[in-house]
């Protein structure tokens, strides 16, 4: 049993260490014991285990993740034949709105930008591909939150909580549920400044044909542009339209 123990904790170690230099942007062996409170000599040896399985580069002193992580990613992002037909939908959605779009999953209780796409009217955010995010402070994840099941909605909220990123975050467990239902009832879900300040967005849960919820589309832009009927009729109409699209397509193409 103490083997097995041992043998998951160096696993969590390599998986934090790979994490670490993401966040530093490469990392010397020293910098990675500092940060993960590990002996130097911790660091260095899963640093050369990472190096030999392929997983991690070293350029002079630092250490850095290898492109292994980006054929995994492009395997993971095209596994399931859905996922593949939602790209389309993202940069015609782009380039019709010039807003900044997203296919968003849920995972491990975020949300996952699996594509993105920028239009000409689009603000660089840092939420790129392979981005995890809070769901309850973006459209799409609250898409996404008001079709699962309630009794997964409140496992998410005690893993994560509901932390705020701006001041026009939900923070409590009333005002989301509330929210949520207003998703349901409309078929759309809004973020007004609730994850960027100064960015707003509007999102459409995509569904599988047993109505399970696979994603959702999402476009943002700048909230002076992203208001009134541009925002909350035109976007959801073309949002709508393209969600029952894409849905479609997944149907028959199966």
């Amino acid at each position: 049993m103490a083997n097995n123990q041992q043998k998951i904790r160096a696993v969590e170690i390599s998986l934090s260490v790979v994490e670490a230099l993401v966040r530093q942007d490469g990392a010397r062996v020293t910098e990675i014991a500092e940060e993960l409170d590990i002996a130097p000599s911790t660091s260095h040896k899963h640093l050369q285990t990472l190096i030999e399985s392929g997983y991690v580069i070293k350029e002079g002193d630092f250490y850095y993740p290898s492109m292994e992580y980006l054929h995994i990613g492009e395997y993971t992002r095209h596994r399931k034949p859905a996922y593949r037909k939602a790209e389309s939908r993202v940069e015609f959605l782009a380039e019709e709105t010039g807003g900044r779009t997203h296919f968003v999953i849920e995972e491990h209780g975020r949300g996952r930008y699996v594509y993105t796409s920028t239009g000409d009217l689009a603000v660089e955010t840092f939420t790129g591909k392979g981005t995890s995010v809070s769901l309850h402070v973006t459209a799409a994840g609250k898409a996404i939150l008001a079709h699962l099941p309630e009794h997964k909605v409140y496992k998410i909220i005690d893993q994560h909580g509901l932390d705020a990123s701006t001041e026009q975050s939900i923070t409590t467990e009333q005002a989301l549920f509330e929210n949520l239902q207003t998703v349901r009832d409309t078929g759309v879900a809004f973020n007004i400044e609730e994850h960027y300040e100064g960015s707003s967005a509007v999102a459409a849960p995509v569904r599988n044909p047993n109505g399970n919820v696979l994603g959702a589309l999402t476009i943002s832009g700048p909230a002076q542009r992203m208001k009134g009927d541009f925002l909350r009729e035109e976007l959801p109409d073309l949002l709508l339209a393209t969600v029952n699209e894409l849905e479609l397509e997944i149907v028959y193409s199966d």
